[in-house]
């Protein structure tokens, strides 16, 4: 049987770029904001309670992306991005949403996204969100798989879990203490030339 085509799965916040509700946070001064998916794994929750904050503080839409366009790619992202590119498929599996990551996607190289979507109300306020399907990120990986790609997945977090688990291999990228001590499964490299040496070492096995 012929060897079947790699191709690479990668989370986007804390991967390659900074975390967006991070610097909103920062930005705003709201420090509710900082919790992410490394500290929550239930992601309707974590969403709902975002939102809910955003409306007692008059944030709309425009006020993320004001935030947004100020983020640049993680120092060595964008070539570690370039590496893989030239490599191999790169997919880029996020709980973003399409109208946060534009600007991130035109400083990455414009790179393919599966993502989801928010709900802008007639004031511009984020009312609401619309997964592109529960678990994406699995199901994503998996039908890659059944369409005869060879995946490796690779992510930081809790919702990045799933995906790590289905591919053929995966990799915890710079993951925080909780989570390496709950999936101790998975490789974890916090340095891109170290990554970059285990996704070849993996895509030679092919």
């Amino acid at each position: 049987m012929p060897s079947l085509p790699t191709l690479l799965a990668t989370d986007l916040e804390g991967v390659l770029v900074p975390e967006i509700w991070i610097a909103v946070a920062e930005r705003t001064g709201i420090e509710r904001l900082r919790l992410t998916t490394r500290d929550i794994p239930d992601y309707d929750e974590l969403m709902r309670g975002r939102i809910a904050i955003l409306r007692e503080h008059k944030l709309r839409l425009a006020d993320i992306q004001a935030v947004i366009d100020t983020i640049d790619p993680l120092p060595g992202a964008q070539e570690f991005l370039d590496w893989a590119r030239s490599r191999m498929q790169v997919i880029i599996l996020s709980d973003t949403f399409y109208e946060f990551a534009a600007p991130l996607m035109r400083k990455l190289g414009q790179p393919t996204l599966f993502c989801n979507a928010l709900q802008i109300d007639a004031g511009g306020s984020i009312a609401g969100y619309e997964l592109r399907q529960p678990d994406g990120k699995r199901h994503a990986v998996a039908a890659l798989k059944q369409i005869n790609f060879r995946v490796i997945a690779m992510g930081d977090s809790y919702n990045d879990t799933t995906m790590l688990g289905v591919a053929d291999h995966g990799i915890l990228f710079r993951p925080p203490a909780n989570v390496i001590a709950e999936f101790p499964q998975f490789p974890v490299h916090t340095e891109y030339a170290a990554l970059q040496a285990a996704i070849s070492a993996l895509a030679s096995e092919a």
